[in-house]
């Protein structure tokens, strides 16, 4: 969970992220001392949540603040300094308040007590969080389903593809480590166990359309060049150096879809040996979308899986067989 501190007191934001770096789903991104910072700051950090202890007393300040609960969906932790201010932080619809202790009175349980009311309130919220466990996608959230395999991928991959029905309403796009001259090959293997959805080797600067699964090249990167304005991804094929020494690498998919799609990603991770994959999937969480790691039960190699939920990147690990009616539920939300 990415969070801003916002405070005047210097003295305040410190002994906040002094202590709320013992809790590990909390991560402290930036500290400002006021509301032109913590403007500037959301726009470059994208946060989850932010605390916020300004003084409502002041009517610039509020007027500010009301604005900036009006316009943001950025959920809001505000600590009063008395009760006139947590009176008039309750007429700013925030997601929270609660009364800031005295500077002497800090103490572990309140700071437990904060990362209990961070949890409720990012449950709540719209937006998504970068390690929330509840999706809160909203209707037509996800535009882009990406998936990465590798040791035993083809068979993973057309059972979760078999499942998605006719129809599927997002592109999909799919990085294989495989050998060169190998591709044309496993697209029509593909194409032929997955009579549902339409499979082809990407080409370089194709619109990927819904209900087709664009897989990258031997020896070529996918990745996304750009968004149209009504969400099409316009593809790439990158010759950059491997990554890992892999090229395609799930990793540069999977963040080029993050980057692009932020918090209307949604990503699976199979079997496959070694580390791609995690620092994808951790990208796609840290900027709110969604990830599905294999379970290891299914895992021809566990180790892409493994790595990915090591470095908080697994939204939900799930066997194999239950992973496409999980993408369809998530995309019909």
């Amino acid at each position: 969970m990415k969070i801003i501190i916002a405070d005047t007191s210097a003295v305040v934001r410190a002994i906040f992220e002094q202590n709320l770096q013992k809790y590990s789903d909390l991560q402290i991104i930036a500290s400002v001392p006021n509301s032109r910072q913590l403007a500037k700051s959301i726009q470059e950090n994208e946060p989850d949540v932010i605390i916020c202890g300004f003084d409502l007393t002041e009517s610039i300040i509020f007027e500010d603040f009301k604005k900036f609960s009006q316009s943001n969906q950025i959920p809001v932790l505000f600590l009063a300094g008395s009760e006139e201010e947590l009176t008039k932080s309750r007429s700013l619809s925030l997601s929270d308040s609660m009364l800031k202790p005295k500077l002497n009175s800090y103490d572990p349980s309140f700071f437990d007590s904060i990362s209990e009311r961070l949890a409720k309130i990012i449950s709540q919220s719209p937006r998504k969080c970068s390690c929330g466990s509840e999706s809160s996608t909203g209707e037509n959230a996800f535009k882009i389903l990406c998936i990465g395999a590798s040791t035993g991928g083809p068979s993973a991959v057309s059972q979760v593809l078999k499942g998605l029905g006719k129809n599927f309403p997002l592109p999909v796009l799919y990085a294989q480590h495989i050998e060169i001259g190998a591709d044309e090959n496993l697209a029509s293997w593909l194409a032929g166990e997955c009579h549902n959805i339409h499979i082809s080797v990407a080409r370089d600067g194709e619109e990927a359309r819904p209900g087709h699964v664009y897989m990258a090249p031997a020896d070529r990167h996918l990745v996304i060049d750009y968004a149209k304005s009504n969400g099409t991804p316009v593809l790439h094929l990158s010759d950059e150096e491997p990554e890992r020494f892999l090229r395609p690498a799930v990793n540069k998919l999977f963040r080029s879809a993050a980057h692009f799609y932020k918090q209307k990603c949604l990503a699976v991770l199979l079997t496959g040996m070694g580390m791609d994959g995690a620092d994808g999937c951790k990208v796609i969480c840290d900027r709110g979308g969604w990830t599905i790691v294999e379970d290891k039960s299914t895992c021809t190699v566990f180790g892409m899986p493994a790595a990915a939920i090591e470095a908080g990147g697994a939204k939900e690990i799930l066997p194999r067989g239950d992973i496409s009616n999980r993408i369809l539920e998530l995309v019909k939300k």
